[in-house]
């Protein structure tokens, strides 16, 4: 996905910058084949009324208001209807980033600033780490304004997409009044105590997708994909007796280690 190109604006205050995604995809994609001839199977772009196959440049935005009766738009009607506002990061208000719920992250860019805006892409940063806060703002992608927060990092800034309070579901709902006992409560800490280190993302990878690259090797070699060991630990009814039994597991894999 190319960089999308905008600015951010906070009063008098314009910064050219561009969007980046900050992840690429690498998981293993499967292709659709015939399970006779292995071919890859096509998907066709086709008007029943014209009974033909359409190309791209023939086809357009269509929204449906009743049964079968549509309006179209033109991505020219769409610009169009775009303000000055929606075409950039219009900053609403600062707020503390410990306001910001993680369950309304949707998803991020990295904010790169474009020449010309370094300097006060630079200031707007160091400004807002000092004060520990973000910048609420709004934008238009493509056909939806979405929620943003700028969050400053040592390195850049992040656009953080936010969802709409509308699109969080409420937790669901739980037994109530369960009561917890002292011991349960002093075994379940010492086990996190037990299990505690400082978190690097460097140390987790993908496990399924490295089974699977090497599933497909041994099938390009004309080798039968060997089943992955199904063991794991039985149930233990008893939760007082799970935790113990987990703690002294976690003791022994350090004497171990």
């Amino acid at each position: 996905m190319p960089a999308i190109k905008s600015a951010i604006s906070v009063g008098l205050l314009y910064v050219p910058v561009s969007l980046q995604k900050t992840t690429r995809d690498t998981s293993i994609h499967f292709n659709q084949l015939c399970k006779d001839t292995h071919q890859r199977i096509k998907y066709q772009k086709y008007c029943p009324s014209c009974n033909k196959e359409i190309k791209n440049e023939d086809i357009v935005k269509g929204y449906e208001f009743e049964k079968g009766q549509y309006v179209t738009i033109s991505e020219d009607e769409l610009e169009r209807i775009k303000t000055k506002a929606d075409k950039t990061i219009h900053i609403i208000h600062f707020a503390k980033m410990s306001e910001i719920d993680p369950i309304l992250f949707e998803k991020n860019y990295y904010v790169v600033p474009e020449p010309g805006g370094e300097k006060a892409y630079e200031l707007l940063r160091q400004a807002l780490l000092s004060k520990k806060s973000v910048a609420i703002a709004k934008t238009v992608l493509g056909t939806k304004e979405e929620l943003l927060c700028l969050y400053p990092e040592k390195d850049g800034i992040l656009a953080r997409i936010l969802f709409y309070q509308e699109e969080i579901q409420a937790m669901p709902k739980t037994i109530t009044n369960i009561k917890v006992e002292k011991s349960e409560l002093d075994i379940a800490k010492t086990l996190i105590d037990s299990m505690s280190q400082k978190f690097d993302i460097a140390a987790y990878y993908d496990e399924y997708q490295k089974r699977l690259r090497e599933a497909i090797e041994s099938k390009i070699q004309g080798k039968e994909i060997v089943t992955a060991d199904p063991s794991q630990p039985g149930n233990i009814i008893d939760l007082m007796e799970a935790l113990k039994k987990t703690v002294e597991m976690r003791k022994g894999h350090k004497g171990t280690a």
